[in-house]
Formats: structure tokens, sequence, C-alpha cells
């Protein structure tokens, strides 16, 4: 027999590395639309983020990286006292032929120093070795702009056509997409295009899984100037008629929300200024910046057989310090129709069970279970409403709870504290009087 040894605390590599694995699962071979700002690839910040983006790529994701224009065309006009001075309408520059050449000029030179910083083999990295094929090519057509409230915006466009199929045999041939945001018109002609709105229309016409925006800052924020994890496309609509934000944000936000709306599954606003920004968005559960989704991050839903394995593992804790009866997965499994799931952003934070006493018209609530990094988040009260939810709408009069430890909480929540004799008679006969439970009802009729 081999003695039992104390189990060594689990390293932190460990515990990150198993909390990336379903996200490195999920994002297998999705498209993921990543908008760089020309300043950041001006600054030498590139440098660092290209780590991230041969990880990304490594790891199967199918990466199409559209950069922007401005600072090195104002870095070639700087160079000359004759250059054109933009004029700017909304969110819009003129774009004259002189100006023009300026942005073309820029155009080749941002995209030769992003080809060679994503074909360096980036030595004393973790990346050492690793080599992306970039792919480029004249993947938009474009059409002019026209005239707005009487000026001419000449050479400055709008999106005619993206060849998606184009891109998508580059991506399935694992090359990187590098997309300018310039497009060529039917006639020959080059049109100066929006880069935010370029990344936008790409993850919407692509499918893409996520479409991710670098900025100087942390993403959007609050009135006090802190950062917002997550925003709705209605909240973030809203941001922005209310609060002022730094000006990148300002030019991105209303072009993520366009995205979601439009089916992209996620948008994200991420600070090129912090070192593995993405990673961390990416593959943790916290993240950093802002994320934009249509609809609400969190969902409850009726659970399946594909979900034990998560309920199991938020039960066993409070199994084992005695908070919640043991069930075993044979149990679960013939009940599972009984249980509901909350999930945020792919990933199981609590569960809950309605049990059925049709007799008494009575329903249970139990194997309420919360995460511990999300109790204070108020998943458990979203968990509650569904249960009541789904209660009332079977026509239960009543719901009770068993508990040993977290009497307080359900009668601040409208539950009154009784008698066991009051239980239906079937729960009644199981009630096991040793663990000294309280039960709790609630008139649904009440409420």
């Amino acid at each position: 027999m081999i003695p039992d040894t104390p189990a060594k605390p689990t390293s932190a590599f460990v515990q990150s590395f198993r909390e990336a694995a379903p996200y490195i699962h999920l994002y297998r071979h999705r498209t993921f639309v990543l908008a760089i700002s020309s300043r950041t690839v001006y600054s030498g910040r590139f440098l660092e983020i290209v780590q991230d983006i041969n990880l990304l790529s490594s790891l199967g994701i199918r990466v199409v990286l559209v950069h922007g224009l401005r600072t090195y065309t104002r870095a070639l006009m700087k160079q000359e006292a004759k250059a054109p001075t933009p004029q700017q309408y909304g969110q819009h520059r003129v774009t004259t032929p002189d100006a023009l050449a300026y942005i073309k000029q820029a155009a080749g030179l941002i995209r030769f120093e992003i080809e060679a910083a994503l074909s360096m083999g980036l030595p004393n990295s973790p990346m050492q070795g690793a080599r992306l094929r970039v792919s480029s090519g004249n993947f938009i057509t474009a059409k002019p702009l026209g005239v707005l409230d009487g000026i001419d915006m000449q050479h400055t466009g709008s999106i005619r056509k993206i060849d998606t199929e184009g891109i998508k045999q580059r991506l399935h041939d694992e090359n990187l997409v590098l997309v300018s945001p310039i497009g060529y018109s039917l006639s020959g002609e080059l049109f100066s295009l929006n880069m935010e709105e370029v990344a936008s229309q790409l993850a919407v016409k692509l499918g893409a899984e996520k479409l991710i925006y670098l900025v100087e800052g942390q993403g959007a924020v609050t009135s006090e100037g802190l950062r917002i994890s997550t925003l709705t496309a209605q909240e973030a609509k809203n941001l922005l008629e209310r609060t002022p934000q730094a000006e990148d944000v300002q030019r991105v936000l209303p072009q993520a929300i366009q995205a979601v709306s439009e089916g992209v599954n996620r948008a994200h606003l991420l600070s090129s200024l912090e070192d593995g920004a993405m990673l961390q968005e990416l593959f943790t559960r916290n993240g950093t910046g802002t994320s934009l989704a249509r609809d609400s991050f969190i969902t409850v839903r009726e659970a399946n057989i594909d979900d034990i394995a998560d309920i199991i593992n938020l039960i066993r804790p409070l199994e084992e310090r005695g908070v919640l009866v043991k069930r075993s997965r044979e149990e679960l499994e013939h009940h599972i129709n009984e249980y509901s799931i909350l999930v945020h952003d792919h990933q199981t934070y609590g569960c809950v069970a309605l049990y059925p006493y049709p007799d008494e018209n009575m329903a249970e609530l139990g194997c309420l279970a919360v995460a511990p990094e999300k109790r204070a988040a108020g998943y458990g009260e979203l968990l509650l409403s569904h249960i009541e939810y789904r209660a009332r709408i079977a026509g239960y009069d009543q719901l009770f709870a068993l508990t040993t430890q977290t009497s307080h909480w359900f009668t601040e929540r409208g539950f009154k504290l009784t008698q066991p004799e009051n239980l239906p008679i079937a729960k009644r006969a199981q009630y096991d009087e040793s663990r000294h439970s309280k039960v709790l009802i609630k008139d649904l009729n009440s409420y």
C-alpha cells in the first residue's frame, strides 16, 4: 500500500494554464481582427505586441491585422514645408491629391516595418523560431465619400466591398493578413479609408470571433476615470453621449458598437501600453481593458449533460464543508433537466436546481452555488430570480429552500423561516434532522 502524502500547493503557472485551457480550445481556428494605430507602431511598442501576435497565431487563431496611417503621414508631411494641412470633417479628413501622395508613402513605409517585425525570429523571447507568413493585397474595393455638407472629400472614401473569400483562403493557409486603410476603385483610383471602420467591417464580413482595438489608455472609463470592464452595445452608446472619453476611444467605440450589433461576438478596447494586455484579456477570467457585446455577458440557462463537470466543480467544495448535501454524478445526470447554470463569457460561475413537488403545488430551490471569486457580483440573485421565474411559469405557489448557513441571505430576499412540518410530504420524509437545516418558504403569489 502506498502511503498518502500531503498534496503540494498548485503552482500559479498550473492554475493560470488550467484557466486558459478552455479559451485556447474555444479560439482555435477562430478569426480575430486586430486594429493598431500607426502611433503605436511608430513608437516602437509594436515589437512587444508582435510576441503576443505570434503566440496567438501559434495557438491556431487566425489574425487579420489592420494598421493606421495618421502618425506616419504627419511625420512625412512635417519633413516638407509645403506639405498640405489636412482639413477635418467629423471623423474623416479631406484627402487632396497631394495628401494622397503622402498617404501612399506612409502606407508603404509602415507595411514594410510591420512585415519586418512580424518576420523577426524574436531571440530571447518565448516565441523564438516562430515565423509568421504575412499576406496582403487589394482586398477592399472603395468608392468616394463624395460631398458632405458642401465639402468635397476628394480621395477620402468608404468601403464598397470586401474580398472575404480571398482573406479567408489566406487565413486557412495559416497566413496573417495585413490590411491597410486604403481602398481601390473599379477605375483604379485610390481612396483613403477610416482605419477603425475598416477593422469593424472586416470583423463583420469575416464573421470574426473578436474585434480588438489597441488604444493608448485603459479602455472606456466612467466620469471618475475608472475603467469599465464590460459594456453592452446600448450601454456603450449611452456612455458616449454622457461621458467624455479619450480621443482614440471616441474614435473606436462607435465602430466597436457597430461590429457587435452586426454579429461580431466580442469587441475589445485594450491598452497598447500594457505588456501582455491581449493575453490577459483573452485567456484569463478577469481580463483587462473594456469588452463589448451586443447583449449582456451573463446568461442563465437550463443545464445539459455537458455541464455536469462544471456543476461538480462548483458544488464539491461546498459539499466537503457540509454546506450542501452530497450528490453523486449519477444523481446529477438523472436530474440534470432540473438544473440551471450561470455562464459569463463561456465560463460557468453558478448553478441552481428546481425540484418539483406538484402534489402540494410547491417547488424546492436546491444546490445553489456560486464560484468564490464571483460571490460579490450578484450572481446568487440572478440564479434566484431565474428559479423564481421558472417556478412561476410552472404554476407553483410556493418556493422553499433548506439551508444550514445562509438563512439570512434567503430572508433578506423574501423567504420566511418555517418548520419542517410545512414541507411537502415527500420532502418531509427525507428531512435529515441531524443536519439541523433551517426551512424557508417564499409565497410566489405575493411578488
